[in-house]
């Protein structure tokens, strides 16, 4: 083998040195870098770069060109092994941030208020955990996220859980219909949700299949549809 193939080689060796160098001090792993800096196929590659130069030097050019190609091949190895220390990591932090929101959401009341959503995160988060026992790396970290991305807009209740149950004034001081109760803010804030309270409460209307029909001193109950909590009755002089 010539000379100018087993410098070749040697350039490219240190080329894939420098790869692994360059991985292992990235700002964003900088806490475990010095781990990674020093893994076994890094510290091989040294050991025989050394090995290939000393061998260049001595003229013996098939040696050194041997030594050269173990040297890339182990750089490469190191690369892959920063590479995966890294995206276990990335794993890890997406993990522990969907578990510190999972952990949140229960503790906050939030989970009670927004059964649905926090069962879904659950489940991503139980997905999250499977994937990364199976080293599914990509997939865990996508369900972690997930798990963030569904609990984004949950908030923590104030303690004001809305009235689950109303009693009918009458026309004329307020003009009560299940279209006005459905539009206050307690209730859904909507008034065309009104067919929501009248299917879950036309078996106590005065006459079946009327909804425009109800009566004073009727009590209604207001159903919750995303899974906002409601306790007792409305109250007046309450703040909701």
């Amino acid at each position: 083998m010539s000379r100018k193939i087993v410098f070749l080689l040697i350039i490219s060796m240190v080329f894939g040195l420098q790869l692994a160098v360059a991985s292992a001090t990235d700002p964003d792993a900088i806490d475990i870098s010095q781990n990674i800096r020093n893994n076994r196929f890094y510290l091989e590659s040294l050991r025989l770069t050394k090995l290939a130069i000393s061998s260049y030097d001595e003229g013996d050019y098939d040696a050194s060109s041997g030594y050269a190609m173990e040297a890339v091949r182990y750089a490469q190895l190191s690369d892959d092994y920063v590479a995966l220390q890294l995206k276990i990591k990335e794993t890890n932090d997406a993990v522990a941030a969907a578990r510190l929101r999972i952990d949140w959401a229960s503790s906050s009341g939030a989970a009670e208020l927004y059964p649905v959503e926090y069962a879904q995160a659950r489940g991503f988060f139980t997905a999250s955990l499977e994937a990364r026992k199976a080293e599914q790396w990509d997939t865990a970290i996508e369900a972690a996220n997930n798990v963030i991305n569904v609990l984004a807009y949950v908030e923590a209740p104030d303690g004001k859980a809305l009235p689950a149950f109303y009693t009918v004034r009458t026309w004329a001081s307020v003009k009560d219909c299940l279209w006005n109760i459905a539009g206050q803010s307690w209730a859904y804030g909507d008034p065309f949700k009104w067919k929501l309270i009248y299917e879950a409460n036309k078996d106590k209307m005065p006459q079946a299949g009327n909804p425009d029909l109800i009566e004073p001193g009727m009590v209604l109950e207001i159903p919750s549809i995303k899974g906002e909590v409601r306790k007792g009755m409305w109250d007046i002089n309450k703040k909701y």
